[in-house]
């Protein structure tokens, strides 16, 4: 049986790196960046919104340096946001990709701020999800996502800590995130990654405050109020320090707008990229 997470793979800095694609070359580049959950890939985080936007984008779905298909390099101890931003500039230049609108969700959130600031001429239009790339006092929400210990049950919890109705957790989402993090390799690679004391990592994943005043790209703050893994009041702060950024907030919504409100997410990005 065929495993739609594993998409298309591309060599980056001798790295194998799994990508997802969808929509006519014709169109503009859109990069989607997924958060940083365990077992989580491309495919998983936005298989539910591609198909709608490879209608008017040229879609790109990354498994980033460390997560979901794309190889884990044996000599790195740690990363940090230099590293996943080098990757994802290498992945462009692989690709023939010049410039590029991107969807940062959480940790991609911050992955696409510390693109735009260190590369700005890569970086068309921004949307930015429930994202990370500011300090924050660490969540207890996010302390258990990076703290995972792998079961079906933990996994369970996990995916309706992401949700605010969760009901909207199908027991798919769950058995595919599950088994995606007990892959041979898969739980020593994550819990490698963001280690206790986890505060560290909220401030290794941050953006200086003064190059966010400088970001000239156009830029949408999505967040959900329920959220409990990145606080809204990321966002909000977002929306203050970005000069071309507007934000909208959605009611009775937690960390997974893209699923949560899905024909909303859609209504109000496509139309942001196509401006």
């Amino acid at each position: 049986m065929t495993n739609p997470e594993i998409g298309k793979s591309v060599t980056v800095d001798g790295i194998a790196t799994n990508y997802i694609e969808a929509g006519d070359a014709a169109n503009p580049p859109l990069i989607l960046i997924h958060g940083s959950g365990p077992g989580v890939t491309a495919f998983a985080n936005w298989r539910g919104v591609i198909p709608d936007f490879a209608q008017n984008f040229h879609c790109f779905a990354p498994d980033t340096l460390g997560f979901g298909y794309t190889d884990f390099p044996a000599d790195i101890q740690e990363f940090d946001m230099a590293r996943w931003a080098a990757h994802l500039v290498g992945f462009m230049d692989a690709l023939g990709i010049a410039k590029a609108h991107f969807i940062g969700n959480s940790y991609g959130g911050a992955l696409t701020l510390a693109l735009a600031t260190r590369h700005p001429d890569r970086v068309d239009r921004i949307v930015l999800m429930g994202a990370a790339g500011l300090n924050f006092p660490l969540t207890e929400g996010l302390d258990t996502v990076w703290g995972y210990q792998p079961s079906l049950e933990t996994m369970r919890g996990l995916m309706t800590t992401f949700a605010y109705d969760p009901a909207l957790v199908k027991e798919e989402i769950v058995q595919s995130r599950y088994e995606a993090s007990i892959r041979p390799g898969a739980q020593e690679a994550f819990s490698s990654l963001f280690p206790a004391p986890r505060q560290r990592w909220i401030e290794a994943l941050a953006t200086d405050e003064d190059k966010l005043r400088a970001l000239s790209h156009p830029t949408l703050l999505v967040h959900g109020r329920e959220d409990v893994i990145v606080p809204y009041d990321c966002s909000v702060r977002f929306n203050t320090l970005i000069p071309n950024s507007e934000l909208h907030i959605f009611g009775g919504c937690g960390h997974w707008t893209q699923i949560e409100k899905r024909d909303r997410f859609v209504a109000l990005v496509e139309p942001f990229l196509s401006a």
